[in-house]
């Protein structure tokens, strides 16, 4: 038997830095976090211990923070492309990198109706998120959104499901359907307009779930992938996530009091979990994007 290296790499995790663009009196902000990943011809360090094929960490990170000032951060998407491109070119050992890119939102503050030149204020729990992997001439792209919680107080049922000896929930015609919604799509390409085709998908997503009945968490996951599919060309796939946040009627009689669904008990533990992916079956595979 012989023991060999297998598969590697190696990067910098969470990178912060916030980027000010200060060219006018009006000030833009980009707050993002960085993860780099390397792979390629390290088997000597991993072996002999010799790093002369090592790109250090702390110098991806420096690559990032000096990358961010040459040409400001943009649209998540191209500065990982740029990043990614630079590490696979850097030096010759180094075959293929992936980016991975969370960026946080801030809006601006309303003073007298107008939101300031230079003051801000953090937005929800919501991220968007990139993914941007080369690998010799080829890249791909992954967008998303995550931490995006959305709550319908009607139009959702879910009954008909497999009853045994272990089943105790009812069925029911009208519930609160709430989730945590995470999607990420492949782009097609690398030349895509990401900054128009992010918030066009996330407004899909967002109709969808409000306006079509769900008859099940799994009915409105593909509904929401379909109708992005069918709305954006540049996109190849969408992934999907979709916890279930369970609202339950509280029970009020022991206080004499009815509750006609007002008044309920949120579960955070446990839920369920739905996941799936929507995909055009006339576009090639690319699972090394993900």
């Amino acid at each position: 038997m012989a023991v060999v290296l297998g598969p590697n790499r190696y990067g910098k995790a969470e990178i912060r830095l916030v980027h000010i663009e200060r060219s006018t009196p009006v000030h833009r902000i980009r707050d993002i976090s960085v993860t780099s990943a390397l792979w390629g011809d390290f088997t000597s360090a991993h072996v002999d211990g010799d790093n002369s094929h090592i790109l250090a960490t702390d110098t991806q990170k420096n690559t990032v923070h000096a990358f961010a000032r040459t040409g400001g951060v943009g649209e998540i998407e191209q500065f990982g492309l740029r990043l990614a491109r630079h590490f696979t070119t850097a030096t010759p050992w180094v075959t293929g990198a992936r980016l991975e890119i969370a960026e946080y939102g801030w809006q601006r503050i309303e003073v007298d109706g107008h939101g300031h030149d230079h003051a801000f204020l953090r937005t929800g729990g919501e991220y968007r998120t990139a993914t941007v992997t080369v690998d010799r001439d080829t890249a791909h792209v992954v967008s998303g959104t995550a931490g995006l919680v959305v709550l319908k107080s009607t139009g959702s049922a879910f009954r008909g499901f497999i009853r045994d000896n272990y089943t105790t929930l009812a069925g029911t015609d009208d519930r609160v359907l709430a989730t945590e919604i995470t999607a990420r799509w492949r782009c097609t390409s690398a030349a895509v307009d990401f900054g128009t085709l992010f918030p066009s998908i996330r407004a899909t997503l967002l109709e969808t779930f409000a306006q079509v009945p769900s008859s099940a968490l799994q009915q409105t996951l593909y509904a929401m992938g379909r109708e992005v599919l069918a709305a954006h060309a540049e996109v190849a796939e969408i992934r999907l996530s979709m916890p279930n946040r369970h609202h339950f009627p509280v029970d009020l009689t022991p206080f004499g009091l009815d509750n006609p669904d007002v008044v309920f008990q949120v579960a955070d533990r446990p839920y369920g979990k739905i996941e799936g992916t929507v995909l055009r079956d006339d576009v090639p595979a690319a699972e090394s994007a993900w």
